[in-house]
């Protein structure tokens, strides 16, 4: 499928998550293609968003949109990511060009950190100003949600070799994908079409992001694209299921 086909199909979409192989080359050529595409059906219509900004940056994303702050300004005082400018500034730019809102959904990561050492109930110790860069609490998790399997049997450490519990580690990655999914729901506009880019994990098997917006919003019309390392010549049927569109990746 060509991308201007892809973009067709999902045009049709309230919610495009896109989910990407992160410093995969390919997958970020491709991000920029399908907004562009995008854009051309929807214009005005069309807004982005991203895991790589946490929400409590948007402040700083919105200055740097308007033009009213440099750009070394936004890569100083908001938390962008390392590969940044050469994978996320292309989309932001492209937001800039076209008087696009591009909006910062992914909950501060001091909070998922905060989850991940004492579980759901450590969001309660947050002032009010800072559950507002957080979903509502409290924030549900079920861990037979489509990734939340696999987490659950995986067992990391934190800095200075402290464990992680496995619910600890569920409920971070939960926390990250309700934040999400709430920021999404609320830059929504009628008739509009919002693109959001984020890990593949968030949004495969129709977990983790997607999870938490159709239970929010269940009329709303969810389509997720996922990013797999394959060979791109070859479709395998374990695919399926995994996206509404599938992007084979070549590996390298």
């Amino acid at each position: 499928m060509t991308v201007d086909a892809a973009a067709e199909r999902l045009a049709d979409a309230d919610v495009v998550l896109l989910g990407e192989l992160h410093g995969n080359r390919a997958v970020h050529a491709l991000e920029l293609e399908l907004a562009r595409a995008l854009f051309r059906i929807e214009k005005g219509r069309l807004a982005l968003g991203a895991e790589m900004f946490e929400a409590d940056d948007q402040l700083v994303l919105d200055e740097y949109l308007e033009g009213l702050i440099p750009h070394r300004h936004l890569v100083s005082e908001a938390k962008v990511w390392d590969n940044h400018q050469t994978d996320y500034r292309p989309l932001v730019d492209f937001a800039k060009e076209n008087g696009l809102r591009f909006v910062a959904t992914n909950v501060p990561r001091r909070y998922a950190s905060l989850v991940a050492r004492e579980g759901l109930e450590g969001l309660r110790r947050l002032s009010d100003e800072a559950r507002r860069w957080v979903a509502p609490l409290p924030i549900g998790v079920d861990p037979a949600t489509p990734g939340y399997r696999e987490m659950l049997g995986m067992n990391l450490q934190m800095g200075h070799g402290m464990p992680i519990a496995p619910e600890n580690l569920v409920a971070a990655q939960a926390v990250k994908d309700a934040t999400m999914a709430h920021f999404i729901a609320r830059a929504l506009v009628p008739g509009g079409l919002f693109l959001h880019f984020n890990g593949a994990f968030h949004s495969q098997d129709r977990g983790g992001i997607c999870w938490y917006l159709e239970r929010a919003h269940p009329r709303l019309r969810v389509m997720a694209v996922t990013s797999v390392l394959g060979d791109p010549a070859t479709f395998d049927d374990a695919y399926r299921g995994c996206g509404d569109l599938v992007f084979v990746a070549a590996v390298t």
